[in-house]
């Protein structure tokens, strides 16, 4: 079963504030995970760095974590957003249901597809989106491509 990706579930997803895990995100400003986690940080969003190469260094000002399991307990995130290859992705998602309880979202980044990972969470009663990315979704329902000269398909009057 597949739950419809609309924009007003996407709207729901994306609506601040929320806790998002980024795993795999990189500290290279110029890397497109960095990149997309300083944006949704910038935009409401509490991103929690996930790297184990970076872990107790400081991105967005919060510490990096080596694994989803590392992320202290005082922590329950609503978005695990994935920046790791499509093959590496069921183990993330698994320790992701052990670890948080109101976790509502699997976000899989651009090229980022595994059937079996979203099968596990959907049949934990979770949404779960592949091949997207959450700041482009989050500009394009905001109006904010519109200034790139993208026709986002969202009609709007905000300029």
């Amino acid at each position: 079963m597949s739950t419809e990706i609309t924009d007003e579930l996407l709207r729901d997803i994306l609506k601040p504030p929320k806790v998002l895990a980024c795993v795999g995100v990189s500290v290279n400003p110029l890397r497109p995970s960095y990149f997309v986690a300083r944006y949704l940080s910038l935009r409401g969003f509490r991103v929690i760095p996930v790297n184990p190469g970076q872990a107790g260094k400081e991105l967005f000002g919060e510490v990096i974590h080596a694994s989803l399991k590392d992320i202290p307990a005082d922590i329950d995130v609503d978005i695990v957003d994935i920046f790791r290859r499509s093959e590496h992705v069921v183990p993330i998602v698994k320790e992701a249901l052990a670890r948080f309880e109101h976790l509502s979202t699997i976000w899989m980044q651009i090229g980022v597809m595994n059937d079996e990972a979203a099968a596990l969470a959907r049949a934990r009663g979770l949404t779960v989106i592949q091949n997207r990315c959450p700041k482009i979704e989050y500009q394009r329902l905001n109006g904010e491509l519109r200034m790139g000269g993208f026709n986002t398909g969202i009609i709007s009057s905000k300029i």
